[in-house]
Parts: structure tokens; sequence; C-alpha cells
């Protein structure tokens, strides 16, 4: 490559765009003092967002489809099994991820029940449901037009991509309202 040409490039590159703030969004998270005590307890009170929709959210269309106010985006639950010898002692574990609390559930007993990859690890399975993980990510549309996320796991609460405070001080005054979210 000649040097005029290597120059060439060099001011094309000089003349690239730079990006330019757009908006101004924020995330606020409340950790848990105790954790939600187990995945019934955290389903009902995901789906009681949805159903309730205690934050106003509304209604809007998205490449011509109407959208619920609030929807699950994302979601992720994972089990815990441990493996014990005659000593009680720990000596294997299995994580079990699951995309909904419906596979959660099948998922953790199908590991329980077998007794072939129990027999293969060493030891006797039980469920650790302590170390249990859940979380789901809401997608919320607020009136003012904002499309906000508001994720629950069991040991925190967290409001992403939001501008408006609004949003946040109504997220907290009804957390603040739950005593599982304390």
């Amino acid at each position: 490559m000649s040097v005029a040409s290597r120059d060439l490039g060099w001011q094309e590159c000089q003349k690239m765009a730079d990006f330019i703030q757009t908006t101004n969004t924020k995330s606020a998270v409340r950790d848990l003092s105790v954790p939600i005590a187990d995945i019934t307890t955290f389903d009902v009170l995901v789906q009681d967002i949805i159903d309730t929709n205690p934050f106003g959210c509304t209604s809007y269309e998205e490449q011509g489809v109407t959208i619920d106010p609030v929807v699950r985006s994302q979601e992720r639950y994972t089990a815990k099994v441990i493996y014990e010898n005659l000593e009680a002692d720990t000596i294997g574990e299995v994580s079990v991820r699951s995309p909904t609390v419906t596979a959660f559930g099948t998922a953790a007993s199908h590991v329980m029940a077998d007794d072939d990859l129990a027999t293969a690890i060493g030891g006797t399975q039980s469920r650790d449901t302590a170390k249990d993980t859940f979380s789901c990510k809401l997608k919320c549309h607020d009136p003012n037009g904002e499309v906000y996320y508001v994720t629950l796991s069991r040991s925190k609460v967290r409001i992403s991509s939001y501008a408006d405070d609004a949003i946040r001080a109504t997220v907290e005054t009804w957390a603040d309202g739950k005593p599982e979210l304390s």
C-alpha cells in the first residue's frame, strides 16, 4: 500500500461521526434483606405484577402488534441438587437451569429421581432449595411512552432503562407494600 493511499485511509477515519447521547436512562436496585423464600412465592409475586399492573402501565403497539402493559421478557430459574455420602458430607452438586417456573420444577424432579446419576456421583441426592436462584425480567410500558424493565431475583429488585424518576417512585412505593421485598 502506498503512503498516499494509507494517508487517504487515515483521513477517511478522521471524518467518522461521533456518537451523540440521545437519552439519559437510569437504573436503581433494592437489595432484599431476606431472600424471597421459594419459587412459589416468587412466581406469585411476578404473576401478581402482570395481573394487577400496579405500576399503571399501558398497552402499546410494536410492529403492528398490541403488546400488553407488562410482559415477561427474560426468565432464569436454577435448581440445586446436592449429593451426600453416608457421613452427610457433600460430595457432588448438580445445577439445573430452566427457562420457566414449570420447567424448573420438572427438571428438579427428574434430577432427584435419577438414581443412576446419584450412583455415578456416589451419594444420595437432596434438594438444596436455599441455593436455588430465580430471575424474571418484566418489560413495562409507562403511560409517558417509556419502556423500562423491572427485574426480580431472589435477592434484588432492579429497575432499568428508565428516564422519568416518577417510574422509580411508583415501583418503590409498590415494593414498600410487599413484605417479601423488604
